[in-house]
């Protein structure tokens, strides 16, 4: 229990320094030095805590929910993911040197994180972070299972959690960050036995890419290549399915090029029709409608006006 408590004191002691400090930058540098660089770096803080924290599995699904529940609702949008950055990039909701920065930011944020736990290990304040500590050096792999399958559990996890941010973007931040938290528990909790459930190259790569049982390639496979995969198949799914909304729109309200012809109105009471032959609107031959005159008979083609 006291080691339990030493870690949950960690956890919640990373967030609130990293909710300081996020204050602290956003009130001392400009709108978009904070926008790209130090809310992704005070995210990748925080974001090591339940990984490095030495949870249980229960409390690890509970903090990981907690976790992104707070994320939505304090950090301003920061994703602390490289894919996320990414997809704002092809959906063109970033430029360039934006999203470089981001992804900069968080390479640095993540650096910081390793080098806070190495710290809070250090000071040996329970047994779990004694045998951390002895274990950094000679981690097992994250990856428990095939390469292939591995990719395909992390590229399936990431085409779920972006989708999820693609479908809610505009919806109540709510409603959006509770449905984000509970997607990546379930996560979590599905694939966290064969590959951790990260679908976050940065957050993999300070993790378990330094752990033996795999090379850099095969993690990489896993663990970049299949993020990244999940992502763009998501924003093309949710891209064609908006282009196919919008032409189904389009052709539903397209008026039609053809004219339908208007009903005449009946003649009143007295007024008799008779055809004659002319010049009418569809050329010779056609049948043209004489009304009859005031005082005078009918009026034939063929016979001259006395």
């Amino acid at each position: 229990m006291a080691g339990l408590n030493v870690s949950l004191s960690f956890f919640f002691a990373t967030f609130a320094l990293c909710q300081a400090a996020r204050r602290a930058a956003k009130a001392l540098l400009s709108g978009g030095t904070y926008a790209h660089v130090a809310r992704e770096t005070m995210r990748m803080l925080v974001e090591m805590g339940p990984w490095v924290g030495g949870f249980e599995p229960d409390l690890l699904l509970t903090l990981i929910f907690l976790l992104f529940v707070a994320h939505g609702a304090t950090l301003d949008g920061a994703s602390a993911n490289p894919t996320v950055s990414l997809q704002e990039f092809l959906l063109a909701e970033a430029s360039l040197p934006s999203t470089l920065l981001k992804l900069v930011a968080q390479a640095l944020g993540m650096q910081a994180a390793c080098a806070l736990t190495r710290l809070f290990w250090a000071w040996e304040l329970s047994d779990m972070h004694i045998l951390q500590r002895l274990m950094d050096a000679h981690c097992s792999s994250a990856l428990r299972t095939a390469v292939p399958r591995g990719a395909l559990v992390e590229g399936s996890c990431a085409f779920f959690f972006h989708l999820t941010l693609l479908c809610f973007r505009h919806s109540h931040p709510v409603c959006r960050v509770l449905a984000v938290a509970l997607l990546v528990t379930v996560a979590a909790y599905t694939a966290g036995p064969l590959t951790a459930a990260f679908f976050n190259p940065t957050l993999a790569t300070s993790v378990t890419f330094h752990c033996s049982g795999h090379t850099f390639l095969q993690y990489a496979q896993v663990y970049w290549l299949g993020p990244l995969t999940g992502m763009v198949l998501a924003v093309l799914l949710c891209r064609g399915a908006s282009l196919a909304f919008s032409r189904g729109t389009c052709s539903t309200g397209r008026k039609t090029k053809y004219r339908i012809p208007r009903a005449k109105p009946a003649p009143g009471p007295g007024v008799t029709q008779t055809p004659a032959l002319g010049r009418g609107d569809g050329g010779l031959g056609s049948v043209a409608w004489a009304a009859p005159r005031e005082g005078r008979p009918w009026l034939d083609p063929g016979t001259p006006l006395s």
